[in-house]
């Protein structure tokens, strides 16, 4: 590269945040629920109806919109209490502040 050319480097930015989804309640149809997670996330029916017995748990990270809300029609159909949320950026605290 010669002195005289100028090299820029851009950020990229995505507009959409990865979510994450949360099985808030079982509800009262632990069997179908405990499929519905099988089906979403691949794991066994044993990790699975540990996942539903520890509500309110994340079960997806990393989800574009749509997936996510996909994912939580799945397990609301199933009969659980699910949610998508926006995951905080990297350096974004959690915590609530005092």
């Amino acid at each position: 590269m010669a002195h005289d050319e100028s090299v820029e480097y851009y950020t990229l930015l995505c507009d959409d945040p990865s979510h994450e989804v949360v099985l808030v309640d079982c509800g009262p149809r632990e069997t179908d629920v405990i499929l519905a997670l099988r089906k979403l996330t691949g794991l066994s029916l044993w990790r699975c109806r540990e996942l539903a017995r520890q509500a309110p748990v994340t079960v997806l990270e990393g989800q574009p919109d749509y997936e996510a809300r996909s994912a939580v029609s799945v397990l609301r159909n199933a009969g659980a209490g699910a949610e998508s949320r926006a995951e905080p950026e990297p350096g974004e605290s959690t915590a609530p502040s005092s």
